[in-house]
């Protein structure tokens, strides 16, 4: 079972029994204003699907919890996608907006990003952010990402940021 430990997070597989806690993030149209739209009750029970599917590959989003009191509160997680060509491993996060501007995203992908370069072998990982999503490109920065190219992806711009794993080629 993939799960990833930081001072503050716990990071597990999600399993349904967290389908309450990720539609107060999926479902709230202010945390997911960079997004098409909110999802729904049962969209989210289908996205949690989703990502259970993934965890044999040793990717998907994990449900992050803290690990003072065990609540879940968001979301972080290496995920292929392929935005403009070959598939490249995404650290993907999303915060419930009660616990924004605490770090809870930077310290989960910084864990993330981490285990995707020790574990997955990876040469470097991206994150594909909404230009105007400022928050969540400091989070990136923060965790030495920069800005690598713009892509045009599901319908909509995104900025790529990119890091490279130290000494990969």
């Amino acid at each position: 079972m993939l799960s990833l430990e930081t001072p503050r997070l716990l990071l597990r597989e999600m399993i349904p029994q967290d389908a309450a806690a990720m539609f107060d993030v999926w479902g709230d149209p202010k945390a997911m204003r960079w997004y098409p739209r909110a999802l729904t009750r049962d969209e989210v029970d289908v996205w949690i699907e989703k990502q259970m599917e993934r965890y044999p590959s040793g990717t998907g989003l994990l449900a992050m919890m803290l690990r003072e009191t065990g609540e879940v509160i968001g979301d972080c997680g290496p995920v292929w996608h392929d935005p403009d060509g070959p598939p490249e491993v995404e650290i993907g996060y999303h915060v419930r907006r009660d616990c924004w501007n605490r770090g809870y995203a930077t310290e989960a992908a910084r864990a993330v990003r981490d285990y995707a370069f020790a574990a997955l072998g990876c040469g470097h990982v991206i994150s594909l952010i909404r230009p105007e999503n400022l928050p969540s490109r400091r989070v990136a920065e923060k965790n030495g990402l920069t800005l690598h190219r713009m892509v045009f992806w599901r319908d909509y711009d995104h900025c790529v940021y990119r890091v490279e794993r130290e000494g990969a080629q």
